[in-house]
């Protein structure tokens, strides 16, 4: 019996240990619970409403956040979006931008490869063809590995408003398939940075133009990198960089409150000075006055210019960064300005020299690209047949009148064609932009659009021809004393396919 007593009074105390081990277990479990629930509270769902509206920015190609902004507002009384709440269509590429993006991508790199290289390779004569075609290969593929090293992120990084990082997207570092929503909420951040790297590839080879035929590759190669560096970049930033001086649309503390959809004062204002500084440094060609030089051949030429035409739908329209409503303005407006003032050069020049020659038709049809590159995106139809007529006419006397009175060689006319044209393009941009076009232009400049926005064009168009002659003007020196700009004379009458290339365009049996 004594046994049996304790025995019970044993089983009794292990159970009541037990159930106490489990109402602490329990207890322990539940405040573990509870201190989880504290640290990572349940994230807000965004509405149904908030999510139809986040995709319907996306159609827009808008912010898919707006519609979640109706919390408190931020120190400059901007509202925020509440703690937590996110909307899967944030952060994410929207595939049709993306797919525009990709395709205009394509066509502004056929615009320099092979549309630029036949354009130019087929107006010099037929022993430098190879030359010309060389330099647009040797720019593609130099520029590509300045702008992964750190051109992108001087471009378009956010730093100051002359110059982005250098380091911030450094070997393009952070630069993924997520859009970078400074410049755009929809196309993927390197899509986005391939879609530039095209215009830097373009911009210089332009510059190859004016100096056709009596430069060495290896001169141009170190040309190329220092401008880059010295031009392209910091002006490129000013511009379109979020922060930078130039950026009108974007940046409310713009201290040039100008405006460039795709290229005016940042592609052909730069190359196009640069070009005329360079040529007038390196000198003529020899027998430059004396000996015809004629296009050896207007068929690459012609066929170079169809390239361009095409490819540049990819520069104006593509630079909306999204398939809208812009896109497809700068798509028409392109299309009206280019084929007008292919017809008016061709008419003037019958009117003035008695018959229009395929190369009058393909100068004017590049001069009314260039001229509407600024302006693609901001005016409207009527606008853009004013900007044709005008490219048909001011870049014809350029090149018709102003090598004749100065005597300078620009082999391939792109002062007068990028330099004349872009400066005009930039001007008429300021006169002819409206708000009813692009109505970002409402978010920083409405009040001087249609009033003295051509004021600030003219700043920012007196800043690039500074930046552009000045800078070109140390680098040719600079490049001219350490390794020389010019082939020796023997070597530049054979031909610089041969001497610098060891090939020939035309193996004729």
């Amino acid at each position: 019996m004594k046994l049996s007593s304790l025995t019970r009074v044993m089983a009794k105390r292990m159970l009541l240990g037990s159930s106490l081990a489990a109402l602490l277990v329990g207890a322990a479990s539940w405040s573990c619970a509870a201190d989880a629930t504290t640290a990572a509270p349940k994230k807000p769902e965004p509405t149904l409403e908030q999510r139809i509206a986040s995709l319907e920015a996306y159609v827009t190609n808008g912010d898919p956040t707006t519609a979640l902004k109706t919390g408190p507002k931020d120190k400059d009384g901007n509202p925020t979006i509440p703690d937590g709440l996110v909307t899967p269509t944030s952060a994410t590429s929207g595939p049709g931008h993306n797919a525009w993006q990709m395709t205009s991508t394509a066509l502004v790199l056929f615009m320099t490869l092979p549309g630029l290289a036949l354009f130019y390779g087929g107006l010099v004569r037929k022993k430098n063809v190879l030359s010309v075609l060389a330099q647009c290969l040797g720019i593609a593929g130099l520029v590509t590995i300045l702008w992964w090293i750190c051109g992108y992120s001087i471009t378009f990084a956010s730093g100051n408003p002359f110059m982005g990082s250098w380091c911030k997207f450094a070997f393009l570092k952070g630069v993924d398939s997520a859009p970078n929503t400074d410049y755009s909420y929809w196309v993927s951040h390197n899509v986005f940075s391939m879609y530039q790297l095209m215009f830097a590839i373009i911009t210089p080879a332009l510059i190859v133009g004016a100096i056709a035929e009596r430069m060495k590759f290896s001169a141009v190669l170190a040309f190329v990198t220092l401008w880059m560096f010295v031009v392209y970049f910091p002006l490129a930033h000013m511009v379109w960089g979020i922060d930078g001086l130039m950026n009108g649309v974007w940046n409310a503390k713009a201290g040039i409150k100008a405006i460039d959809f795709a290229g005016g004062t940042v592609v052909h204002m730069s190359s196009g000075w640069s070009a005329l500084i360079l040529c007038l440094i390196i000198g003529p060609r020899i027998g430059f006055g004396k000996e015809k030089m004629p296009p050896h051949s207007m068929v690459l030429c012609m066929v170079g210019t169809g390239m361009l035409w095409v490819g540049w739908y990819g520069f104006n329209a593509g630079s909306a960064v999204g398939a809208d409503g812009i896109a497809a303005n700068a798509f028409t407006t392109t299309t009206m300005a280019t084929a007008v003032a292919s017809f008016v050069w061709g008419m003037a020049e019958w009117i003035v020299r008695g018959r229009p020659s395929v190369l009058g038709f393909c100068s004017g049809a590049v001069a009314g690209l260039v001229v509407i590159t600024p302006a693609c995106g901001f005016v409207n139809t009527n606008g853009a047949v004013i900007i044709g007529i005008a490219a048909g006419l001011i870049p014809f006397v350029a090149v018709w009148k102003l090598k004749e009175w100065f005597g300078y060689d620009d082999a391939l006319d792109t002062f007068g064609v990028h330099a004349v044209g872009g400066t005009l393009g930039a001007f008429l941009t300021g006169v002819l932009a409206v708000l009813d076009v692009n109505s970002n232009l409402a978010t920083n400049l409405k009040d001087v659009v249609g009033h003295t926005l051509w004021l600030e064009q003219l700043k920012a168009m007196g800043l690039t021809l500074v930046l552009a002659v000045v800078g070109t003007t140390i680098i040719a020196y600079t490049v001219k004393a350490v390794i020389g700009l010019r082939p020796a004379t023997d070597q530049e009458r054979e031909g610089l396919d041969i001497t610098d290339h060891g090939e020939e365009g035309y193996n004729l049996i």
